[in-house]
């Protein structure tokens, strides 16, 4: 069995899930996705750990640069003069840079802080969402209906910030048609997209017939 240990977390690498050389490919497919999933859990665990923020007594260093309340520095002094200040104030004294020299320490709620922090963390993680390209066939008969309710779609995908690949399927002769009026059929969907976007890529031929890309415009 492969396990690796760090910190104490475990974590199971992919041979020990999906060691038996008989295992089928969808099988291997959902292995691999419930081992990443684990070890991402894992990881998160040992971050927040790691990352753990002294507060009050727990502080270490002898002195440190101290933020009051109304976000004002008020230079360094002794961390037992800026506890003292931080119970006058009846907040605590809170670690924000330790590997500052000397540490900054902020005077406020730890609450608050820890609201604070996890707020900044979700802004974060949906700043870095992962941005896929979804697709959308039409054909040059699809009827408007059809085409409004698949524009709806694809406004959806647009408001959450992935990119829409629109293609124009072509068979039999309708491949040699002139581009201009394959591309006007093409656009006979814009019309009907709801939430701003702009062209990633223009129109162009594909094997399948004439695709362009939207993306949402900042």
């Amino acid at each position: 069995m492969d396990i690796v240990k760090l910190n104490s977390l475990t974590y199971f690498t992919e041979s020990h899930l999906c060691q038996k050389q008989n295992m089928v490919a969808s099988q291997v497919k959902i292995c691999y996705k419930y081992l990443t999933e684990f070890n991402n859990f894992q990881i998160s665990k040992l971050s927040y750990i790691n990352q753990k923020v002294r507060i009050n007594h727990q502080i270490r260093a002898t002195e440190v640069r101290v933020i009051n309340p109304d976000g004002l520095n008020i230079g360094v002094m002794s961390v037992s003069d800026a506890l003292r200040q931080a119970q006058e104030f009846g907040l605590d004294l809170i670690e924000i840079s330790p590997n500052a020299v000397p540490p900054i320490a902020k005077i406020m709620d730890y609450g608050k802080f820890q609201y604070e922090e996890k707020k900044k963390l979700r802004n974060a993680k949906s700043k870095t969402k992962t941005v896929e390209v979804k697709s959308i066939q039409v054909k040059i008969g699809t009827g408007e209906h059809d085409l409004a309710l698949k524009a709806k779609k694809a406004s959806e995908w647009l408001k959450d910030g992935d990119r829409v690949k629109l293609e124009l399927f072509l068979k039999g002769r309708s491949k040699f048609m002139d581009f201009p009026f394959l591309k006007e059929r093409l656009d006979r969907m814009l019309v009907y997209i709801t939430e701003k976007y702009k062209i990633a890529d223009p129109p162009q031929k594909s094997p399948k017939g004439i695709t362009v890309i939207l993306e949402r415009a900042n």
